[in-house]
């Protein structure tokens, strides 16, 4: 893994600077939110680089969108003001998700959490029936009109230029990943590439919208060949340090018997591959790296990070990705604000100088039965 460095390193910083990579997930993006919300603040750490993913391409998008509006000022103040602008948009986009739930998500059918408290649809008749017929009917078939009422939400909280500008004015590219529809490969996005298309592509469901076309290509969801994609920062940034937010659970205990369950596992084994792909990758370039068979000067040594809480989401099936009740997108809030919590204080000062988790043990089966990386 060679890293070209076409972005220069901001000026030296006291708070820790790291790489996120930000996993898709629906409506359990909001734990990225939490978790952006608290690596923001002044004890947190600053952001090199963002590569995300469906929800997690949003999540990059409207903070980065806030932090270049807040850049003003001294350096000092501008970055304090940026941070804080980021936050307060963050904020605004989920409250905005969650007022328009019914648009973005048909089940969505309370904005309180009211007759919902699992926050799980699948023993809804409703979501059961939905499902089915997402199956039958493809969206050019009950969508003829390609109605996405996304587009609006981010058209209200993403300013495209400020993405373009991101990179050369705060020192942040955002690096975006969709699936090419005709090579089943990863496209990533990044500088005047990134478009209000390319965050629709990077979030479109196949059964649920029609594929995104940007110059003559059509592209789907992003998750199927980069959930998130690590290679852009790896390749793209100097920094060494990546931290991975993870939504999407490696492994389930249960073994599901409806074909709804099933085919909701299906779906997050393979949103899962890619990402397996690629530390495995990270794995074994460490290894060599370790016994001194590569060139120290032309491969990272990366300092591999990861906050989740698959304990904290377990009670939250596939189902709930569709859930854009405020009352479950602050929960899931909160439950992201106190891993990043728990992250900082276990683990912010190997910023720089370690990894903070095993990736062969979590990530390559050789503990199958751990699952989060926090002791």
């Amino acid at each position: 893994m060679s890293p070209s460095r076409t972005h220069p390193a901001p000026a030296a910083t006291p708070r820790p600077r790291v790489n996120l990579a930000l996993q898709g997930g629906g409506s359990h993006g909001a734990f990225t939110w939490g978790v952006l919300d608290r690596l923001l603040d002044e004890d947190g750490l600053d952001i090199g680089a963002i590569s995300g993913t469906s929800a997690g391409a949003l999540n990059g998008a409207v903070a980065l969108s806030g932090y270049v509006t807040g850049f003003q000022g001294a350096a000092d103040e501008a970055i304090r003001r940026a941070r804080k602008h980021a936050q307060k948009a963050l904020h605004d986009f989920w409250r905005d998700v969650s007022q328009h739930g019914p648009l973005v998500s048909p089940m969505t059918l309370q904005a309180d959490g009211q007759l919902k408290s699992q926050f799980n649809f699948d023993q809804f008749p409703a979501y059961q029936w939905l499902n089915m017929f997402t199956r039958a009917f493809s969206p050019y078939e009950f969508n003829p009109l390609n109605l996405n009422p996304l587009r609006d939400i981010l058209v209200r909280h993403v300013n495209v230029e400020a993405l373009h500008t991101g990179c050369a004015h705060c020192g942040i590219p955002l690096f975006v990943t969709a699936t090419s529809v005709r090579t089943g490969q990863a496209r990533v996005f990044s500088a005047e590439q990134l478009s209000l298309d390319a965050l629709l592509a990077s979030a479109c469901l196949p059964f649920a919208f029609q594929a995104v076309e940007i110059d003559g290509e059509h592209f789907w969801d992003g998750g199927y060949t980069g959930n998130p994609a690590l290679f852009p920062l790896i390749y793209n940034t100097p920094s060494s340090d990546l931290l991975l937010v993870r939504l999407n659970p490696l492994q389930r205990d249960d073994n599901p018997t409806r074909s709804i369950d099933i085919i909701d596992r299906l779906s997050e084994i393979t949103f899962n591959a890619s990402l397996i792909g690629e530390m495995r990758a990270i794995a074994f370039v460490k290894r060599l790296l370790k016994e001194d068979k590569l060139d120290r000067g032309r491969y990272k040594n990366l300092h591999m990070h990861m906050v989740a809480d698959d304990a904290g989401m377990a009670e939250f099936n596939a189902s709930s990705k569709f859930n854009t009740d405020w009352a479950f997108l602050q929960t899931l809030h909160g439950l992201g604000h106190r891993a990043a919590s728990l992250w900082l204080t276990q683990h912010r000062e190997q910023i720089g100088h370690s990894s903070s988790f095993d990736i062969e043990g979590f990530f390559l089966g050789q503990h199958p039965h751990t699952q989060n990386p926090h002791p």
